[in-house]
Parts: structure tokens; sequence; C-alpha cells
């Protein structure tokens, strides 16, 4: 393990970030100063302690996937080089370097945009009371983490920090946000889903699920936030799948499975994670990383 300590938060003089379960965000007026911190939070409730390297990790794979995707789909990134936040960001690469992202700032769309390819999660208990997921008929006798006939879009709605975001109708959706917009988001997050689950399968990663942020560029709608990372995602390794069952996964359930071993009450303040499970959860983002971009963790 990294003898590199989390950082939990950023601290810049004289300038104060919005802070939230992961990210500390400064406002730049036109543009944004996005860090992941080495937070992590479970049950919406953020742990006493963090996992070192983990904001390196989500911001590597962002930049992997927005390269990857390319400019097709239009997304906020301006730059990852602290020389290039100015003043007096570029004064602190210590704290922002590899984990920073100086983008655009748009207007947020207010759904969370999510694709699901498989039965699991909050999807798999609607099911098994509904025969549903957001409003959409599936077929009867899927198991737990059965793979889906297709992709299906699940918006939801975003909550405040310590609340849980609630699965909405597409229906829904397009009320909030409009029949143009809603379509668009839906059409691009499925279009999306679909060629990263390929490629990840390709690297042995099964893409179960994911979620999108969009956001208003002027009369554009673009691409924002995390994409397509451990936090964002669930992602099962393919060798290891098997219906029926919770999967393993390269994200923080090695974290929820220990605090549902201690009996965690799921509400603050959060608990100091024990090293062998800091250990655990760094190897899981780290080897997520190595798999998917195909190049070393260093």
């Amino acid at each position: 393990m990294t003898n590199r300590k989390a950082i939990l938060q950023t601290q810049i003089p004289g300038r104060q970030p919005a802070r939230g379960k992961v990210r500390d965000i400064y406002d730049l007026g036109d543009r944004l100063l996005i860090v992941a911190t080495d937070r992590i939070s479970a049950f919406d409730v953020i742990m006493a302690n963090g996992i070192p390297d983990k904001g390196v990790v989500l911001t590597r794979l962002t930049r992997f996937w927005l390269d990857w995707l390319g400019a097709k789909v239009k997304n906020h990134l301006l730059s990852v080089e602290p020389a290039d936040f100015g003043p007096p960001f570029c004064d602190h690469a210590d704290q922002l370097a590899g984990r920073s992202m100086l983008v655009k700032k748009a207007r947020v769309l207010p759904i969370e945009c999510v694709v699901r390819g498989y039965l699991a999660g909050s999807g798999w208990k609607e099911y098994q009371q509904t025969q549903c997921v957001c409003g959409q008929k599936l077929p009867a006798g899927l198991a737990q983490c059965a793979r889906l006939p297709e992709p299906i879009f699940t918006p939801a709605t975003k909550a405040e920090l310590g609340e849980h975001d609630e699965n909405i109708s597409f229906e829904q959706a397009t009320g909030i946000l409009g029949a143009e917009a809603a379509e668009y988001v839906r059409s691009q997050s499925i279009g999306i889903y679909l060629r990263a689950a390929e490629y990840a399968a390709g690297r042995g990663i099964l893409l179960a699920d994911t979620k999108f942020e969009w956001g208003y560029d002027g009369r554009d709608i673009i691409l924002i936030d995390e994409v397509l990372t451990p936090d964002s995602s669930r992602f099962w390794p393919a060798d290891r799948y098997q219906t029926g069952r919770d999967q393993e996964s390269y994200d923080k359930q090695y974290v929820r499975n220990y605090l549902e071993g201690i009996r965690f009450a799921k509400r603050p303040p959060g608990v100091t994670l024990p090293d062998d499970v800091v250990a655990g959860t760094r190897q899981r983002y780290v080897e997520a990383y190595e798999k998917l971009s195909g190049k070393s963790f260093a």
C-alpha cells in the first residue's frame, strides 16, 4: 500500500470551496475548479478517514474516458494542469496535482442520468416488488444481477447531502427537463453506456450500471462531472460474475460490507475505517483504473 496520506480537504488561502461528499469545488466565475479528495462515503455518510489516491483514480479515469469518447461527446474539461488554474491555485500543486479539473461552468440539469445494463441495487429491490424499474416493465423471472435484455435509462432526482436520490420515471424526467432535453440525454447516456460496456468487457470488466451528469453550456448540453468511475458506476470482474447473488465489485462495496458487518447505524458521524479495509478499497480502485486504461498506476 502507498505511504501517501489521504487528502480529506483542500486548504487554499483566501478561497472557500463548496464541499460535497467527495469533491471540493471552487467557483472561479465562468469556470470551476473541481478537486476530487480522498473522502469516502457509504450510505450517504462521509467516513472519518479516507482512501489514499482515490481522488487521483477518479480524476485519471474521467480524463481517460473523456479522451476515449472524443469530440463527438462535448464535455466541460479545460485543463488538469495546476499551472493553468491561475493564482492562488497554481501555487498549491501539492494539494491539487493529479486530482483536479478546471472546467467550464455549466447550468446543471437537475436529474441524475442513470443507465442500467444489469438488475442490481435499487433496481433489483424495485423489481422484486413490482417487476418494474422506474416504471419500466421487465420480463418475469429475472435473477438478481441478471443482464437486462437491453440497457434501460432510469433517471433519478438529485438529493441534498446526506439524503438519498429518488428514482423517477422518464415521464417525470420529461416534466422536469422538457421533452427535447430529456430525449437527448437519454439517447446520449445509453449510447455512451453501450460503447463503454463493450470496451470494458474486452478488459474483463462488466459495466453493470452508471450515472452521468449533463449541463447546459449556452444552448448546448454537455457532459460534466466525473465519467465512468468506480464512484459513479458498478464495475464487476467478468470472470467472477454469477447471477442470483451480489457481485464482487471495483468500488466502495468493500466499505459497505465492513459497515454492515459492524452494524453501522447509517447516519453521521462516519467511523474510522481499519487499515485493511482502507488498503483493500484502494486496491480495488487502482485495479479498476489499470484494467480499464491499460496503464500502470504509479
